[in-house]
C-alpha cells in the first residue's frame, strides 16, 4: 500500500476561523476528513499530521522519509523562510508536493519566494481545500510511478 504524510505548518490549525476571506470556511479537520475518503478511494495509507514548530515539522519530514512514504505538504509560513525544512526534503530523498490553499502569487510579494519548491516534485496552490486533493492524486500518482514494478 502506498503511504503519504500529509504534513500541515503554522497557524493552519486556525482554518475556519484564521481570514475566512483568504482561506475560507473550511477546518483543518474538514480538509483531513475530505483527504481521508480521496486516501481510502486511492488505497493510500494517510498520516495527517500539524504543527507550529518548525523543528517539528522537519521531524515530520524526516520520520515520512524513513517510511518511505511520499509527503504533501502546506509548510504555510515556513514555505517562505525555512531552509532546514528545504534540507530535511533533500536530505531525506523524499517525494514531496508543495500545496497552498490561496495563490501566494496573487498575494504579499515575500510570498512568491518558496525556499522548499525546489526540492519538491511540484507546487499546488490557490485551489483552496482542492489543492489537498489535487496534490493527494498527484503525488499518488508519482508515487506509483516510480515505484519499481513487482514482475
Amino acid at each position: 500500500m502506498t503511504a503519504i504524510h500529509c504534513l500541515n505548518g503554522p497557524n493552519l490549525n486556525l482554518l475556519g476561523t484564521r481570514e475566512p476571506g483568504i482561506y475560507g470556511a473550511a477546518t483543518l479537520a474538514d480538509i483531513e476528513r475530505t483527504l481521508q475518503a480521496q486516501a481510502a478511494r486511492l488505497d493510500i495509507a494517510l498520516t495527517f499530521r500539524q504543527t507550529n514548530h518548525e523543528g517539528e515539522l522537519v521531524t515530520f519530514v524526516q520520520e515520512a522519509g524513513a517510511a518511505g512514504a511520499g509527503v504533501l505538504l502546506n509548510a504555510a509560513a515556513y514555505t517562505h523562510t525555512s531552509i532546514a525544512l528545504r534540507d530535511a526534503i533533500a536530505g531525506t530523498g523524499v517525494i514531496a508536493v508543495e500545496i497552498h490553499l490561496s495563490n501566494v502569487h496573487a498575494r504579499e510579494e515575500f510570498r512568491h519566494v518558496s525556499r522548499i519548491a525546489p526540492v519538491c516534485a511540484g507546487v499546488i496552490s490557490g485551489l483552496g481545500p482542492y489543492s489537498y486533493v489535487a496534490g493527494l492524486d498527484a503525488l499518488a500518482h508519482l508515487l506509483r510511478e516510480r515505484r519499481p514494478s513487482a514482475s
